[in-house]
């Protein structure tokens, strides 16, 4: 079992006052980071300690600074590092430096993060392991020239996504060749603003499906199960409005496919701590794989059988070496 005293949380807003009530809860001590732009900000006020990072212009980007934020752990006697969603959450090096600095990254191992943080590695796993994926670039999409090759092979429309990150950032509908060049260069810019990553691919955009998720919690010792399901089908600029748990007219055999789906998914890189698979299911529910969030959601709180605070907990119990169950 490793011990956890003190949590330093690596992010801002409502993600970070989560885990510091988590935190709270569970007797921890915690420390928040903030820049100057987000001085008056709750989450500063929550935590036990507070300190800014980054200069007093920078609004944002100090959030991905990982050299100040393992230097500010250190000096503060941190024994464990949540990156909440967004910004680090996903990042593997800086899970890796966490570790090397000995102190815990609360969140899935490097390893499971390279191998499912990055979609289009994910969807390779997926075909090993038989789960239906949709049709993608199989080219990377270093210039514009191979993304509009690989556009061409797929069929418009298609959608350009972010390989490093979620949340709708760098994502673009191409529904027609003359739009591809201006929304490949701006997905690559949000990416790399985003999560620090210009990394794009190529999917073939599927007309009006069922966005369906599934809930998962592993620990260290092999045991992983699914918390069910949910739907985020409603859902503006791919940034989701409404979600339902459990998923409204979907068939329950389609269900059990998207629970196996997942788990065989995780097992095939002995995943760690909480994440969500991702599916879409067509008119006909024809199930394919879209990608793993490695990490805790803004949408972990929709669940049938558990709140977003438990979540957290789970995650930093996982992460001290307790067995799910």
């Amino acid at each position: 079992m490793k011990t956890i005293k003190k949590v330093l949380v690596a992010n801002r807003g409502e993600i970070a006052i989560r885990i510091l009530r988590a935190c709270f809860e569970m007797d921890l001590a915690t420390v928040a980071l903030y820049t100057h732009e987000d001085r008056y900000s709750l989450h500063r006020f929550k935590a036990d300690e507070a300190y800014q990072i980054g200069d007093d212009d920078a609004p944002v980007k100090p959030y991905l600074d990982m050299d100040e934020i393992i230097h500010l752990a250190k000096s503060k006697g941190v024994d464990a590092i949540h990156p909440g969603y967004g910004f680090l959450s996903e990042n593997a090096e800086f899970a890796r430096r966490v570790e090397a600095a000995g102190m815990v990254f609360i969140g899935p191992r490097p390893d499971v993060m390279a191998a499912l943080g990055d979609k289009v590695s994910a969807k390779i796993i997926a075909v090993a392991e038989g789960v239906p994926i949709i049709q993608s670039s199989q080219a990377d999409l270093t210039d514009y020239a191979t993304c509009l090759q690989e556009a061409r092979k797929i069929g418009l429309p298609v959608m350009l996504k972010a390989a490093a990150g979620g949340g709708g950032r760098g994502m673009r509908v191409v529904r027609v060749e003359t739009d591809l060049e201006k929304n490949y260069h701006e997905a690559r810019r949000e990416a790399l603003n985003a999560f620090g990553n210009d990394t794009v691919f190529l999917e073939k955009f599927v007309e009006s499906p069922k966005h369906i998720e599934i809930q998962i919690c592993a620990d260290n010792h092999g045991n992983v199960v699914h918390l069910f399901e949910r739907d985020c089908s409603v859902q503006r600029r791919f940034q989701k409005v409404v979600e339902v748990a459990p998923a409204p007219n979907l068939q329950t055999e389609t269900k059990r496919k998207l629970y196996g789906y997942a788990l065989k998914l995780c097992r095939a890189v002995n995943y760690n701590n909480v994440g969500t698979v991702e599916f879409l299911v067509d008119a006909d529910e024809n199930i394919y794989f879209i990608e793993v969030n490695t990490r805790i959601q803004v949408e972990h709180t929709v669940t049938e059988v558990v709140t977003g605070i438990d979540l957290v907990k789970a995650q930093i119990r996982i992460a001290m070496g307790h067995h799910i169950g």
